[in-house]
């Protein structure tokens, strides 16, 4: 009790001190009552328990020919803490005198005997001097939830709710968690590939002069360290890839060496090329992911193979074509004419 009461004589006279530099350094004695001025203060409630919201007002009549300086909302309210607050709400009085009502929403998490200290209310007198009138401070009780024992006992059957709980059954819930992951990973990998698509602009020529332009790009480029050798390698293998998957409709870029393996294995490519293009790929790996440096004649003769491989499968591209342009021809010329050909 000894600290409460320090703390309001410390915030007591912080309110005094606020008061008087509202005053401009005037001394101004608070008085009880002036004539022609009412204060009245009022809770809903002098017994709440804690976090309970209080709403604490203070009503002030004057005469119309006083100016009032409404309470300051920092105000000093004891122990308790301002939630809300609707500030000097003013009317006029039948007669003419003026009513102004400042609203307190406040509220406290200790017990125990509290007061709201008395209240400073300025007022500017017709004369111009000042006066300080305080309102009435206002008893308040805060009580503990749990110092009524006849309610003590209420908290025991909150226990049984327990016995009511429905058991989730783990595979439900890892199946239901794992099928969400899966779903958004789905979704995510659904816009990356359409921005991706969106991204680059379509090129019409025909796979190897794509690929022969990179080619010559990535040869007018330097590559004579390890870590660059690493950066070559990459984008050699891209090149090749992207143009295969381009000739024989596969996804080449975004699969594995093992996933390519299985996917050329199923096409038609020029004799000998399958076993070299693996042999390839698997010593690049070792070049992107194990840090092995080939040696810069290594570099070039690979460079040299992935030219050689893309013109290889060009000229055996070309010559299916020519093969499938004259079996056509060969099919339409054996047909025998129609009607209305022969008329």
């Amino acid at each position: 009790m000894h600290r409460r009461h320090t703390k309001f004589m410390i915030c007591f006279a912080l309110i005094l001190l606020f008061a008087s530099s509202v005053l401009s350094q005037e001394t101004v004695d608070p008085v009880v009552s002036v004539p022609g001025i009412e204060v009245s203060t009022s809770v809903d409630f002098a017994e709440v328990y804690i976090g309970d919201l209080i709403t604490y007002t203070v009503s002030i009549t004057y005469d119309s020919t006083y100016q009032l300086i409404p309470p300051p909302l920092g105000a000093n309210l004891g122990a308790f803490d301002v939630k809300d607050y609707e500030p000097d709400i003013s009317t006029m009085l039948e007669d003419g005198r003026r009513n102004s009502k400042t609203i307190f929403k406040v509220a406290t998490f200790t017990t125990g005997d509290y007061q709201i200290p008395a209240l400073p209310v300025i007022f500017i007198l017709p004369d111009s001097s000042r006066q300080m009138v305080l309102a009435d401070p206002v008893p308040i009780k805060v009580l503990s939830l749990l110092t009524d024992t006849t309610d003590s006992l209420d908290i025991r059957p909150l226990k049984a709710q327990h016995e009511f709980e429905i058991p989730i059954d783990p595979v439900y819930y890892w199946g239901g968690g794992g099928l969400a992951l899966l779903l958004i990973a789905l979704i995510v990998w659904l816009i990356w590939r359409r921005r991706k698509l969106a991204g680059e602009p379509i090129d019409d020529r025909e796979a190897w002069e794509i690929a022969f332009e990179k080619l010559a790009m990535l040869k007018a480029r330097n590559y004579r360290d390890t870590e660059s050798f690493k950066h070559f390698y990459f984008e050699l293998t891209e090149i090749l890839r992207g143009f295969l998957g381009r000739i024989y409709k596969i996804d080449a870029l975004e699969m594995t060496t093992e996933e390519c393996k299985t996917a050329f294995a199923l096409v038609r490519m020029p004799s000998g090329s399958f076993d070299q293009m693996l042999a390839f790929m698997k010593e690049a790996d070792l070049v992107k992911f194990a840090r092995f440096d080939p040696g810069v004649e290594k570099l070039e003769s690979d460079f040299k193979f992935v030219h050689d491989l893309i013109d290889a499968v060009r000229v055996d591209e070309d010559r299916r074509r020519q093969m499938a342009l004259t079996a056509e021809k060969n099919r339409q010329a054996s047909k025998p004419p129609t009607t209305e050909e022969v008329s």
